[in-house]
């Protein structure tokens, strides 16, 4: 019979435990990195050659991005709810429950998921215009979410497999199904769009088949030695795995579904100002997401190794891969920044280079979110860190005020008292106050460990050194 730790996970669980901490993060980074990176290209890949089509079809695509950041808000609470509890049982060397519990977040999410395609397609026109959708940008917006909702259950699914291959320690196999399925979508994107002649209905189907490929490979990735197998036979539609996954879960819930509605409202209020003004927002939230793919990639190598040394007690350990992950990202958005405000107008240029007020609009706004993004590496390392121990209110929280308690505020508030301006420089207040707030819950945190680390696991630590 097939035990879970017939499969390596034994093995999984000292190393987890024992190797050196930054070589251990560094190399579950380096394929979530990757994945996150090749992930925010292909999300841009649809606005660059759609960019080609005109101001209105690059805006139609733009206000898209609210429902796929609802997509994505779904696959990570079901895959980071599950894959949460899944790390610390496995670092208990509970095996058995982290099967049930990796059955039940998968399928739950490819249910999800099919019900939001459902709803969606029934209701496609007013989706597109509760996105944003201006009458000349409502055509091209149609066309653009019909394919996109039908691939919904596949980004759920794939989106859940890929967290919880991370969260044990197997992120080279989620990189390989993502990544795959991002390259088909840079190569059926022009395919597709030009040569077939669908214009934003090629995009969109690019999409929806690369998603198809990559979630074949991420099922095949949950197959090889060291992962588990997702079976419909341990699905438990137990309250309290459903407890745990909303405890793991909802942080991310809220981060990716305020980030929604955050996108939203800055869609329906830079269309005041035109559809260069939405056009321009939107490539530079993309641009953006592309920096930002660094620290969540860096963050998700980080939870694996803080989850299975949590649940194993090892707290020292913890705190030496939080700090080298706050270092590591903010050195790389330092990079990032450097580079955005230099090269601003050409950046733009790429996405849309005949329109000039597109590029005026967007160059100012990429500049103005990038002043705040070095911040956003402890900010998201600290997310992250609580999320991962269990601290379900404190990661909500945190999670929450980001793009809900400040970036919504401010964004009415400001929008009305500096027109335009107030709109781009919403995002970098709001993300400075988050990091004020962030720093004593992180704080306390640190202090909860400190009293309850184990004398023996130090000593551990500098056997294992």
């Amino acid at each position: 019979m097939d035990t879970m730790s017939d499969r390596g996970l034994d093995e999984k669980f000292v190393k987890m435990t024992t190797a050196p901490v930054r070589g251990l993060v560094f190399s579950l980074a380096v394929p979530t990195t990757a994945i996150m990176l090749i992930s925010a290209l292909y999300n841009m890949a649809d606005t660059f050659f759609v960019g080609s089509l005109g101001t209105s079809a690059t805006a139609g695509v733009g206000v898209a991005f609210p429902l796929m950041a609802i997509v994505q808000a779904l696959g990570f609470f079901f895959g980071q709810g599950a894959g949460n509890y899944v790390s610390r049982m496995l670092g208990a060397q509970e095996f058995e429950r982290a099967s049930k519990m990796a059955a039940t977040g998968f399928f739950s999410s490819l249910i999800s998921g099919a019900l939001l395609t459902v709803i969606g397609i029934t209701r496609i026109g007013d989706l597109a215009k509760a996105l944003g959708a201006t009458d000349t940008i409502l055509p091209y917006a149609k066309e653009y979410l019909f394919y996109i909702l039908l691939a919904v259950p596949l980004m759920t699914g794939s989106l859940t497999l890929n967290q919880l291959l991370r969260f044990q320690g197997s992120a080279s196999y989620g990189m390989i199904g993502m990544i795959s399925g991002a390259v088909v979508n840079v190569i059926l994107d022009p395919i597709f769009i030009y040569t077939f002649g669908m214009g934003v209905s090629g995009a969109a189907a690019a999409t929806m088949v690369s998603q198809f490929i990559g979630f074949c490979l991420l099922l095949a990735g949950c197959e090889r030695k060291g992962s588990i197998r997702v079976k419909i036979r341990n699905l438990s539609a137990s309250l309290s795995f459903y407890k745990e996954i909303a405890r793991g879960g909802v942080p991310s819930l809220l981060r990716q579904g305020l980030s929604s509605v955050a996108t939203l409202y800055t869609n329906r209020l830079a269309g005041n100002y035109g559809d260069a003004a939405i056009a321009a927002i939107s490539i530079v939230t993309r641009v953006v997401m592309f920096a930002n793919s660094i620290v969540l990639g860096i963050g998700q190598g980080f939870q694996p190794v803080c989850g299975f040394n949590y649940g194993a007690k090892r707290y020292d350990r913890v705190k030496e891969a939080f700090w080298f992950c706050v270092k590591f990202s903010v050195l790389g958005l330092s990079a990032f920044t450097v580079l955005a405000w230099i090269f601003a107008p050409g950046i733009i240029a790429l996405f849309r280079a005949d329109d000039a007020e597109v590029i005026r609009i967007g160059a100012l706004s990429m500049r103005l979110q990038f002043l705040s993004s070095v911040l956003m590496g402890w900010v998201i390392i600290s997310n992250m860190l609580l999320q991962t121990t269990g601290k379900s209110l404190s990661a909500s929280i945190l999670a929450v005020a980001r793009q809900g308690l400040f970036l919504l505020p401010l964004l009415f508030a400001l929008s009305r008292a500096l027109g335009l301006l107030g709109i781009q420089i919403s995002q970098p207040l709001a993300d400075l106050v988050t990091f004020a707030i962030s720093i004593p819950f992180n704080a306390s945190f640190m202090r909860e460990m400190e009293a309850n680390k184990d004398p023996a696991a130090d000593d551990l630590s500098i056997r294992a050194h």
